[in-house]
């Protein structure tokens, strides 16, 4: 720094450069990771529960020595926690991609 005040004009031209950045690249929202936490649940949630139904539904129709809903929400919440999992994964990276370009 040469230690000389920078002009009106500089000043306001650092502010407009300064502005455009935030407008480009906003940050996280506080919202975001309640979206994420919401997405997780029901994607955890909805396997689970069609599961539950349709083992109730092969209990009735097709009898076997096991439970067939016991059996179907253990499959859905593993379906769900694989779908979960590939959807953090995937904003994860996304997210790396975006940083790498700022």
């Amino acid at each position: 720094m040469s230690g000389r005040k920078p002009s009106p004009e500089e000043n306001i031209g650092r502010r407009a450069e300064r502005l455009k950045k935030s407008r480009e690249n906003p940050g996280l929202s506080p919202l975001r990771g309640l979206g994420a936490f919401g997405m997780i649940g029901w994607s955890i949630a909805v396997p689970t529960v069609g599961g539950a139904f349709l083992g109730l539904w092969l209990d009735r129709n097709m009898p076997q020595d096991f439970n067939w809903v016991i059996a179907l929400i253990l499959g859905g919440v593993a379906l769900g926690g694989f779908i979960a999992w590939a959807w953090v994964s995937r904003e994860s990276r996304e997210e790396d991609d975006s940083d790498d370009k700022r």
